[in-house]
């Protein structure tokens, strides 16, 4: 019995700190993500496919498909002290992408709320 708690409480502290990790994930909506974008040199990536970049993109943003088995490994040619700035379409592979930025060290991550659909309809 004894050891059963003990393991609960380690499960539990596990799911504490991978919970306090993702909410550390800055949500932004476009005129913030505009924003923060403008105000000096930031990590930008655009998580969709080549194809998707190709059609149109925030400018400087670089592209790293979410889809690509070499995603992790071109994220780590990255800064992890710096903020990352996401977006995708429609932000369903932002957040996912976020969360394996924080679950990979780094420490400011922010993610476009609506992708660059919700972006475009600013202007």
């Amino acid at each position: 019995m004894k050891k059963n708690l003990i393991l609960f409480f380690v499960m539990l502290l596990a799911i504490t700190v991978h919970a306090q990790e993702v909410d550390s994930i800055a949500l932004l909506s476009p005129v913030e993500f505009k924003t923060q974008i403008e105000r000096g040199t930031v990590q930008l990536i655009d998580v969709r496919t080549p194809e998707e970049f190709q059609e149109g993109h925030i400018e400087g943003a670089l592209n790293i498909d979410f889809y690509s088995e070499d995603f992790e490994k071109e994220f780590h040619k990255l800064d992890k002290e710096q903020p990352v700035y996401l977006y995708c379409r429609s932000g369903y592979r932002s957040n996912q992408s976020a969360i394996k930025l924080k679950e990979m060290g780094f420490k400011d991550v922010y993610d476009l709320e609506g992708g660059i659909l919700n972006y475009n309809q600013e202007d």
